[in-house]
């Protein structure tokens, strides 16, 4: 039965992305078809992950064909999560997945900002896609809060790609996730969140984790 491979692109990024493009060439040189959907939609403003996970799974052909989800950052926490949903996902393959990255995130912009966001209802993002500051609504934080990593314990072979010097998600969310997951395998690599520098490791590893020619 044929796979179907689905990428899905970071938070404030596009099909366009380095990484996203390198993959997809590796992919067709291989004479397999990614999908690579826009997860802006069209409307960065409303993104939400609860959007993502509908979106990611209406580009599933049926019920029955199983799916390989490869996701960066955000993609990867919305990776994670299709496949604790959909039994056809059948493995998953996160880069810099973005566990706890509320916390994160949060942490960063400090309590003012945070406070002006929830009252104005907007934040100026920074989309490396569109390359200038998106608006982006609150609702992102409220939706995003509900979906918690402990929920995350169907055993799909999942193999992690993080860079050790990661500056966004530090690499201990993804050494704590797999540390508790038997059917995690993490690999650590010598770089940072964007992993530019690793891509031909990457693409190795997805070789032979998705048993790929």
């Amino acid at each position: 039965m044929s796979n179907e491979f689905i990428y899905l692109h970071g938070f404030a990024s596009s099909p366009n992305s380095a990484k996203a493009q390198y993959i997809r060439t590796c992919f067709a040189q291989a004479n397999i078809k990614l999908k690579i959907p826009d997860l802006n939609a069209g409307d960065f403003s409303q993104l939400t992950i609860t959007r993502q996970l509908s979106q990611i799974a209406s580009e599933f052909s049926d019920n029955s064909t199983p799916v390989t989800l490869i996701g960066s950052s955000l993609g990867g926490l919305t990776a994670a999560h299709l496949g604790q949903q959909f039994l056809q996902v059948q493995r998953l393959v996160l880069l810099a997945p973005a566990f706890g990255f509320l916390s994160h995130w949060i942490a960063k912009l400090g309590p003012e900002a945070m406070q002006g966001w929830q009252k104005e209802k907007y934040l100026m993002v920074y989309h490396y896609g569109e390359e200038e500051k998106l608006p982006l609504s609150y609702n992102f934080v409220v939706d995003a809060s509900q979906y918690k990593e402990e929920t995350l314990q169907r055993p799909i072979p999942t193999l992690i790609l993080h860079g050790r010097h990661d500056e966004v998600i530090p690499i201990q969310a993804s050494r704590d996730f797999a540390q508790k997951r038997p059917w995690v395998e993490l690999v650590e690599l010598d770089s940072d969140h964007g992993l530019g520098n690793v891509m031909t490791e990457i693409w190795q590893a997805i070789r032979l984790f998705c048993q790929l020619p």
